[in-house]
């Protein structure tokens, strides 16, 4: 296993085929999926064509990745990078449901961010959620993303945050 990012309880690593049983199951439940826009795959089978055709790796150098626990290899959902059609890049997360409110959220987002600064060296990131996800946008702000403006996603209304590399560099992290 190729691992793109470790934090003190994590693994990250690209998404693969492999990877499909764990993205049908994310997707099944509608409590994971309520904000997002998206529907349940339909089957494991199609989950898998999903990942197969999964390039954001190759067109831009990162995407969104599996997140494991280092102490049992188990499968928390993923987290990652998208670059949007507009051009900006997305951090954002989706975990199991009996996996919230453990951290996990903080602590593979603020990875995150950190490799988009230092290792990928973007000149801002943007991260989105629907009004009604409060607990979303208190891991934004827990991370050092600021509120930027309203925007709209799958007929949802919602807050966009932006974090610039100047002001990723006056957190402690």
């Amino acid at each position: 296993m190729e691992v793109i990012i470790e934090t003190e309880r994590f693994l990250m690593r690209e998404l693969k085929t492999t990877d499909a049983n764990m993205f049908y199951s994310l997707n099944l439940d509608p409590e994971v999926t309520r904000y997002t826009g998206d529907t349940a795959f339909h089957s494991i089978s199609e989950a898998m064509d999903f990942l197969d055709e999964y390039d954001d790796y190759k067109k831009h150098g990162f995407g969104r990745w599996a997140v494991m626990s280092k102490e049992d290899s188990d499968s928390w959902g993923w987290c990652g990078l998208h670059r949007r059609e507009d051009g900006s890049v997305d951090m954002g997360y989706r975990l199991f449901q009996e996996k919230w409110g453990k951290g996990c959220a903080t602590e593979v987002g603020r990875a995150c961010v950190k490799y988009a600064f230092e290792n990928l060296k973007l000149p801002e990131i943007i991260a989105e959620a629907v009004l009604e996800n409060a607990a979303s946008f208190h891991v934004m702000e827990r991370l050092g993303f600021k509120y930027w403006k309203d925007g709209e996603d799958h007929g949802y209304k919602t807050n966009i945050y932006k974090m610039t590399k100047d002001d990723y560099s006056k957190l402690e992290i």
